[in-house]
């Protein structure tokens, strides 16, 4: 039986993506913050065979190791690693504090670089493996108030292609994948303390993104579940943009 772990999974994209792999059958391994929202999803999905919650703070490493020791305890091995979890806070380069570049730097870069040092090791083992990044239209350079943001998400794009290249001979692929404007709860909570309500947040992006509308969270997952099935077999070191035709 095919193993997915997802960083994050309990909201967002990530949550679709989890749906869609237990309802193909797969074991899933998610995490976040919240133990209750992850006992919820796990009742309601009736997964208590197959899905695994482990609440931890992307912020600590040691407790990352246990989620893959947790992970490979119950399931055995890693098929699949959907690097899903991040923060988007608004600062530029100027306004940019030391505290917040860290905690951008910590969750966004650190926290999957150590989590991938674990799972590598044993889809290495296994001589196969599928990493999926989540990336972002701000890999380019980004807007002006996502400078540390941006610089995250251009280095995990560095980290999928090192993967892709340097671990093909052990049957491990990496691809990227850039989501773009995406109408996601945490998105949704951001603009609300903006001042920006879902209506003018529509609005907006229909002015922004060429092809006239938000991503709901629903339209990346496809390529996601293409890119840790075995259809992809061949297909690594790739970068699929889902954005609408948006570049930043």
């Amino acid at each position: 039986m095919r193993t997915v772990m997802i960083l994050g999974g309990a909201k967002g994209v990530g949550l679709e993506v989890l749906k869609s792999c237990h309802g193909k059958g797969y074991q899933v391994a998610f995490c976040g913050r919240n133990r209750k929202l992850g006992e919820n999803i796990i009742s309601e999905l009736n997964g208590q065979d197959n899905l695994y919650y482990h609440t931890l703070d992307l912020n600590n490493i040691e407790e990352l190791n246990n989620y893959y020791r947790e992970t490979i305890k119950r399931f055995g091995r890693i098929d699949a690693l959907v690097i899903y979890a991040g923060i988007s806070p608004i600062a530029s380069v100027l306004d940019t504090t030391e505290e917040l570049y860290d905690d951008i730097f910590n969750i966004n870069l650190k926290a999957p670089y150590f989590l991938l040092k674990q799972v590598l090791g044993n889809m290495r083992e296994n001589h196969s493996g599928s990493i999926v990044f989540f990336g972002s239209p701000h890999m380019d350079y980004g807007h002006e108030d996502r400078a540390a943001y941006a610089l995250t998400k251009s280095s995990l794009y560095t980290l999928s292609n090192h993967i892709a290249h340097h671990y093909a001979k052990y049957k491990i692929r990496s691809n990227y994948v850039v989501m773009g404007w995406t109408n996601t709860e945490g998105e949704l909570h951001l603009r609300a303390s903006e001042g920006t309500d879902e209506a003018q947040l529509m609005h907006l992006a229909s002015q922004v993104i060429p092809m006239g509308r938000i991503l709901n969270p629903t339209e990346p997952v496809a390529a996601v579940m293409y890119l840790i099935s075995d259809e992809s077999a061949m297909t690594t070191g790739s970068i699929i943009r889902i954005t609408g035709g948006h570049f930043i």
